[in-house]
């Protein structure tokens, strides 16, 4: 058994938990979490403000942390290790929590581990699901990030498609600040979806049928404000047409990329912000049945940022014996495969 304290603090989430890697359940892995939403403090500006988010963590976080331990019952010197997001993500606020994870992990002297916040959301699935083995075929999809990987194991992704402007998150955040649906976007936009008539406005789904396995939805988010500015259809119709011309933009990438994936893919996966939303699971688990993988995909108090993934990716990464030293350094970009191709446009978002 191995207990590790996770700490989150790349956007605008502050969150601690501590995790046990011999759990055979959700709620046996999961010991004690934490987190504390920074939305009505942004909610003014429509977006997440870095300085904001960033005295937020350094006000919440010393005090989560021994909230944390209390609820599981524990001590500091009780954990194995101490796994902190260290990128990408906003760099005040990975500075904080990474910069916090050292210092508890030199006075503790436990070993400090630096996680890739897209490798939290990677492996979260596994978290959620034992069941769940390599290799398998994630699309992680968020407000930072749209990308189809394979999953060969710890540290081992290969890129498939990424963005080359905006990801999936982004465009339900800017639909939402376009119909006046507040923040943060995504599920109020879906909430309005279902009292909306999906086939009522006309928006374009770019890129489907090119053969592309990239994603784009800047155009997708243009239409919806010229849809708006129209003043002829109904805010919930608008909601729903959007949301289906993006489901049918990630349907079609997925696709594609299922018949470029290599062979032997256990599972299609699901994982990040937005895999939180109703109808793209829906449509990606007729999307897996069609090619005979199940559709995994972890619970959605877990698919939105948190420091159980974190804890669990650390967890991974420790029984493997990946430590690192105390002067790694905070990053607001990491990609999880540094061997991939450029992609053309906005494609550093990868």
């Amino acid at each position: 058994m191995a207990l590790i304290l996770g700490i989150e603090s790349s956007c605008d989430e502050t969150a601690a938990a501590v995790i046990d890697s011999n759990g055979t359940t959700l709620t046996a892995r999961i010991v004690a979490q934490r987190i504390a939403s920074q939305d009505e403090a942004h909610r003014p500006y429509g977006g997440v403000v870095p300085e904001i988010a960033a005295r937020a963590h350094v006000e919440v976080l010393a005090p989560m942390i021994e909230a944390v331990l209390g609820d599981a019952g524990m001590s500091l010197g009780d954990m194995d290790a101490i796994a902190a997001t260290a990128g990408p993500g906003l760099i005040g606020g990975v500075m904080v929590g990474l910069v916090t994870g050292k210092a508890l992990a030199m006075a503790a002297d436990k070993p400090l581990i630096a996680v890739n916040h897209l490798e939290g959301h990677a492996l979260s699935p596994r978290l959620a699901d034992p069941a769940l083995h390599y290799p398998y075929l994630l699309l992680l999809v968020s407000g930072g990030h749209c990308q189809i990987l394979e999953v060969a194991g710890v540290g081992q992704y290969r890129r498939l498609a990424t963005t080359i402007d905006d990801a999936l998150g982004e465009a339900f955040d800017k639909t939402a600040k376009i119909l006046g649906l507040g923040y943060p976007g995504g599920p109020a936009v879906e909430r309005m979806a279902r009292e909306g008539d999906a086939r009522a406005v006309r928006l374009p789904r770019p890129l489907v049928g090119s053969g592309e396995v990239h994603f784009s939805f800047a155009g997708l988010k243009s239409a919806v404000m010229r849809a708006k500015d129209a003043g002829v259809h109904a805010d919930a119709d608008i909601a729903a047409s959007f949301q289906q011309a993006a489901i049918d933009c990630v349907i079609d990438r997925t696709r594609i990329a299922l018949g470029a994936a290599s062979a032997g893919m256990t599972a299609l996966v699901v994982a990040g912000g937005v895999a939180a939303n109703a109808a793209l699971r829906g449509s990606l688990e007729t999307l897996a049945g069609s090619h005979g993988l199940p559709l995994v995909a972890p619970p959605p108090k877990l698919c939105t940022d948190n420091a159980a993934m974190i804890g669990w990716a650390g967890a991974e990464r420790f029984a493997l014996g990946y430590v690192d030293a105390l002067d790694v350094v905070a990053r607001p970009r990491w990609p999880l495969d540094d061997n991939a191709a450029p992609v053309r446009g906005a494609g550093v978002k990868a």
